[in-house]
């Protein structure tokens, strides 16, 4: 199953890909992935999309496959064509060293950045008691650091389970986790062309296999796929370009869960937030402003404004607080790379949601005003 960019710019191998999970049968026999970065093959016209089918061909004699079990996945500078020829020559070596142990999957989260940082995957084991308490497993990686706002960021993730789930569910599935995971994460506001989100099962877990979308193995699925989408959603946000601190954004009382969803997506993103972030000042108007500006409607004189454990606005009526104290807390969290919490209560409805950014810093200029210089 895939999930993938809305932005019209599409690159060649998003368009590869959602071609075969969105066929019904061409997606029961994908068998692998093959991702390149540098080059995200993007905007490239005839020329990007004869590569893009290329390097599935050439991918899929050296596996013995077709070549339309096989997705693809790029990043990098938009505009750019693949080195096809490198590539090329280098996938029978790739086909051969095929492995299966952790040094490999690192090897492979590792080889997929860009300006990240770090390399992220994750992997997590469950039980199911409707088939006897097996255990299956689910694993992810993902690359991506700025042009992050995804609409489903260069943001590429790729998950597997070794459960047998019918793949309508798991299509369903896995769109219902990135909604509240991928989907909400936001570094600068920009939508890739090549944002990508891909999951296969293999079904190699005996006797186990998931076809009710109501059942409670299948909930506990989709818990577990939720939890580890966004794991490695927030790990992005927190590697964003030039970033110091993870933001975390809590809203609640909203009408509904999708206007909560949005209204904590808008503080997120907002520039004037962030940056106040990074200068460590608890400008809380910016937030208020970005609650105001989102969309949803909600009670003006109902809105509760805390960041971490200091209030700063009460049914909709500015708090005197202690600054310096807030400052300290944005600074001490800078300072470890941890967590800047932002609640937001906006009424008394049911809805709830979370988004992840992280603070704007000179870093972030200085890395995308050289991208490609």
């Amino acid at each position: 199953s895939g999930v993938y960019t809305k932005n019209l710019v599409c690159a060649a191998p998003v368009t590869w890909s959602k071609n075969l999970t969105d066929d019904a049968e061409k997606r029961r026999n994908i068998t692998s992935v093959l991702i390149n970065a540098g080059q995200a093959n993007a905007a490239t016209g005839e020329d990007g999309w004869k590569d893009a089918v290329g390097s599935a061909e050439s991918l899929a004699a050296a596996l013995g496959v077709p070549a339309e079990s096989i997705l693809l996945q790029s990043t990098g500078v938009i505009g750019q064509r693949i080195k096809i020829g490198a590539m090329l020559a280098a996938l029978p070596d790739l086909a051969a060293a095929l492995a299966t142990s952790d040094e490999a999957a690192t090897a492979a989260a590792t080889a997929i950045t860009t300006t990240d940082l770090v390399y992220k995957s994750t992997a997590l084991e469950l039980a199911l008691p409707g088939f006897g308490g097996k255990k299956v497993r689910l694993g992810g990686m993902t690359k991506g650091s700025g042009m992050i706002h995804p609409n489903m960021a260069t943001m590429l993730g790729v998950v597997t389970c070794d459960a047998d789930v019918d793949p309508a569910l798991w299509q369903k599935m896995l769109k219902h986790a990135v909604e509240q995971s991928f989907n909400q994460i936001t570094v600068d506001g920009d939508t890739s062309t090549n944002d990508t989100v891909v999951a296969l099962c293999s079904g190699k877990v005996p006797g186990v296999k998931i076809t009710e979308e109501g059942s409670p193995d299948a909930q506990l699925l989709q818990d577990a796929l939720t939890a580890l989408c966004q794991g490695l959603g927030k790990s992005i946000a927190w590697d964003g370009e030039g970033a110091n601190v993870l933001l975390a954004v809590r809203v609640e009382g909203a009408g509904s869960r999708e206007d909560a969803r949005t209204i904590a997506k808008s503080i997120a993103s907002s520039s004037l937030a962030k940056s106040a972030i990074f200068g460590q000042d608890p400008n809380w108007g910016r937030i208020a402003a970005a609650t105001g500006y989102a969309g949803p409607h909600f009670d003006v004189n109902a809105l509760d404004i805390d960041l971490g454990d200091t209030q700063l606005m009460a049914k909709g009526q500015p708090l005197s607080f202690d600054a310096e104290k807030a400052s300290a807390y944005l600074k001490d969290q800078i300072g470890k790379r941890g967590v800047v919490d932002i609640y937001v209560k906006v009424g008394q409805g049911p809805g709830s949601g979370t988004a992840w950014g992280c603070d704007l810093s000179y870093d972030y200029v200085r890395i995308n005003a050289e991208y490609t210089t």
